[in-house]
């Protein structure tokens, strides 16, 4: 069952996840995946890795920010 389906999402609010930036988003942010699911990151862009700290999870993408 994919998490568009489910009320469970790869990601959670408050935790921490290693990220690696594949594209950059219409409003210049970093665009991650896990599972499929868009994590946007302020500040980053492609090739970049980084640990990120998710501030808030939707329906179909979440926010975060660089902690690492």
């Amino acid at each position: 069952m994919s998490y568009e389906r489910s009320d469970k999402k790869p990601v959670e609010e408050g935790k921490e996840y290693d990220l690696d930036i594949k594209e950059v988003s219409r409003r210049g942010d970093g665009v991650a995946r896990i599972e499929g699911f868009v994590v946007f990151v302020p500040g980053t862009k492609p090739g970049d890795h980084v640990k990120a700290k998710i501030n808030s999870v939707g329906l179909r993408f979440a926010t975060g920010e660089i902690v690492q």
